[in-house]
């Protein structure tokens, strides 16, 4: 009987042995880096449903299958994998997150509340590092913000980051600013705060210093896969037919020649980011993981930079294509199962029809959010030209989407202003002519033009195409720098107006309004910049200066421009936190006003209704909408017998609710 007993033993032990070989062989043959991707056996849908996991990827997992095996050509292996590495990643996942993935489980329209404020910031310029971000949270909270944007921190190699977004590693912050461990311990306390922190997670590209990039290049089996490589340029300037260029002056083409390995590499962006291979699976698998490690360490908000380019196909312009939105539905439905507490915001700088997709359906929804960057480009575009039938035109359109599409709303961000305009429609009602409207708007946004108190710069000015995108601060950008110069009071209060106007008009849109940071104290411009050997040839770092605390201070204090701007921008948030038809429910449509110079915007939920009316020049107008009955001003308290007939200041603007 011991005999037996011993034999069965070492049968047990030996068939434990043949399974752990077979698995390691199946991890070694991918086994090319960080976080790699290794085949395994083809998934199933889960019989029992015995954990949060098992019962999010069970309604979920037919789907899921469908569409990555579509993609991937049947490749089962490489599915059973990314089940394998979810499962995993949900596992790491600790009891706060998890708690709070079935706290927003059960409330799922949790960020589209009307006290939602967000606020977008670089952790150097705004603290010094992540641990000062952490001791700034009180400041943060004073301003009303209860969503934090983060500017790109992952590792980059120094004058090669594109301002972060040529990532060297994806789970390492750059040393200058921290840790990780400083980050989660940043967002742990954001959390307990009730602020939901948002960080950039780079889709479409990596930096050249990334281990996968320096094993391509080294030639190492498997890598160059990652990418896109050819040995000659045959292919590349077949690419290059149908490829726009994103940076035509300052970095021309889509392609790098590599003299070390005598090799092309595709780089859309800069020579230094080298576009992912996302028809190979271990791409797509990885990064993955990668974005839901960052999740794991706390990130309620991860912004899909690029969102739009990340196929690739010869013969089209690589922009949009239907596989984007393949990718796009299953990291939705990833997160769904390992972290649903999770937002994603697509950076999708495009015009209207082209944004919408990204949203994909009410059923099959892809990003929970998507910038609103048409409005901000043509917000700026009515204060240069005072007329506002184009914005009017714009938010016929935003108003007919479903409710459930939630857009982020902003005046400025880190990047330029680019004229993405509606001009088929400018040019056939009003003639206007896309190359010298383009002119006019950076003349006048420059101050070159007569009379323009406006302070701006130009990015990547190309004068063969007459193209060109602007850069600046929201009060610069508004006359605050030209009237502080000139130490013109009159025009320092005009200005002041109108910068608060437009942060008037911006909370007055459906979504999250977004405030730049030292937008809420009126920041200039940073001429600084000019003598920053890094930073001089992108002028995107005028309106990227550090944050002037000694601005901050003055907040208080009324009799100061910063204390009007600060306490007048609250005023407003605290106003549109209470207000009802401020509500993602509520029903949104523009009206005539009467005026060509002022915007009219109605919002009304259930028997309640708010008229808000935005004056777009520097004139005294009278406006309105046809209401019968008495209306209360909400800003300043104002009383309206009528609402047919209302006299605006220049750059002023009324909220108006029935009382």
């Amino acid at each position: 009987m011991a005999k037996l007993k011993k034999s069965a033993k070492q049968a047990a032990a030996e068939k434990k042995a043949v399974k752990q070989a077979a698995a390691a062989k199946r991890a070694a043959r991918l086994a090319l880096g960080t976080a790699e991707s290794a085949p395994a056996e083809p998934a199933a849908v889960p019989e029992v449903v015995d954990t949060d996991f098992d019962r999010r990827l069970q309604p979920r997992c037919d789907e899921l299958k469908w569409l990555y095996c579509e993609l991937y050509h049947g490749d089962e292996a490489a599915f059973g994998y990314f089940l394998a590495m979810l499962r995993r990643c949900w596992e790491e996942r600790k009891a706060p997150l998890r708690e709070q993935d079935r706290r927003r489980e059960e409330q799922p329209g949790w960020y589209r509340r009307r006290d939602m404020l967000g606020m977008m910031l670089y952790v150097n310029a705004f603290a010094g590092n992540l641990k000062g971000v952490e001791e700034k949270l009180p400041y943060l909270q004073e301003c009303g913000v209860n969503y934090l944007h983060l500017m790109p921190l992952l590792e980059s190699p120094k004058g090669r980051s594109d301002g972060g977004y040529a990532v060297s590693d994806f789970r390492r912050v750059q040393q200058s600013l921290g840790t990780m461990e400083d980050l989660e311990h940043l967002a742990d306390a954001c959390r307990e705060g009730g602020v939901s922190l948002c960080l950039d997670f780079v889709l479409n590209h990596t930096s050249e210093d990334h281990i996968w990039a320096k094993k391509a290049r080294a030639g190492e089996p498997g890598y160059r896969d990652r990418y896109f490589f050819y040995d000659s340029w045959d292919i590349p300037r077949e690419f290059e037919k149908t490829v726009p260029q994103v940076f035509p002056t300052t970095a021309p083409g889509s392609f790098t020649w590599l003299e070390d390995c005598r090799r092309v590499v595709m780089t859309n962006f800069y020579p230094y980011q080298w576009d992912l291979n996302y028809a190979n699976p271990v791409v797509f698998n990885d990064m993955t993981e990668n974005l839901l490690y960052l999740a794991n360490r706390g990130i309620d908000v991860l912004r899909l930079d690029a969102t739009p380019y990340i196929w690739k196909e010869l013969g089209t312009t690589c922009r949009n294509l239907p596989q984007v939105h393949t990718l796009s539905r299953m990291l939705r439905i990833a997160c769904e199962i390992v972290c649903p507490s999770v937002l994603l915001l697509g950076e999708v700088v495009m015009e209207p029809v082209k944004v919408v997709p990204y949203f994909g359906t009410t059923e099959k929804p892809e990003c929970h959010m998507l910038y609103n960057v048409t409005t901000m480009a043509t917000t700026w575009h009515t204060l240069a030209t005072g007329d506002v039938s184009l914005l009017r035109r714009q938010m016929e359109a935003v108003c007919s989407l479903p409710k459930e599409f939630t857009f982020l709303n902003y005046l400025r961000c880190h990047d330029d202003i680019g004229w993405g305009l509606d001009y088929p429609w400018l040019g056939s009602c009003f003639g206007q002519q896309e190359v010298p409207h383009k002119k006019y708007l950076n003349d006048y946004f420059t101050g070159k033009w007569p009379g323009s108190p406006s302070r701006g710069e130009l990015y990547n000015d190309d004068p063969r195409l007459g193209d060109a995108r602007l850069c600046g601060t929201t009060a610069s950008l508004c006359g605050v720098e030209a009237a502080v110069y000139e130490q013109d009071p009159f025009q320092l209060e005009r200005a002041v107006s109108c910068d608060l106007t437009l942060h008037a008009w911006m909370l007055s849109q459906s979504g999250i309004p977004v405030i730049y940071s030292g937008d809420e104290v009126g920041q200039l411009n940073d001429y600084t910049y000019h003598d920053d050997p890094d930073k001089r040839d992108d002028s995107r770092y005028i309106h990227r200066g550090n944050f002037q605390w000694e601005l901050a201070e003055l907040r208080t204090d009324g009799s100061t421009r910063q204390g009007k701007q600060f306490q007048g921008l609250r005023r407003l948030e605290q106003l549109r936190a209470q207000e009802p038809c401020f509500d993602s429910r509520a029903d949104v449509w523009v009206e005539d006003s009467g005026s060509n110079h002022v915007l009219a915007l109605c919002r009304k939920l259930e028997d309640r209704e708010l008229i808000c009316l935005f004056n777009f020049s520097g004139e005294f107008v009278h406006a309105g909408v046809q209401r019968d009955g008495c209306w209360s001003e909400l800003m300043y308290g104002v009383h309206h017998d009528q609402i047919r007939d209302v006299e605006l200041y220049p750059y002023g603007f009324a909220w108006l609710v029935r009382e």
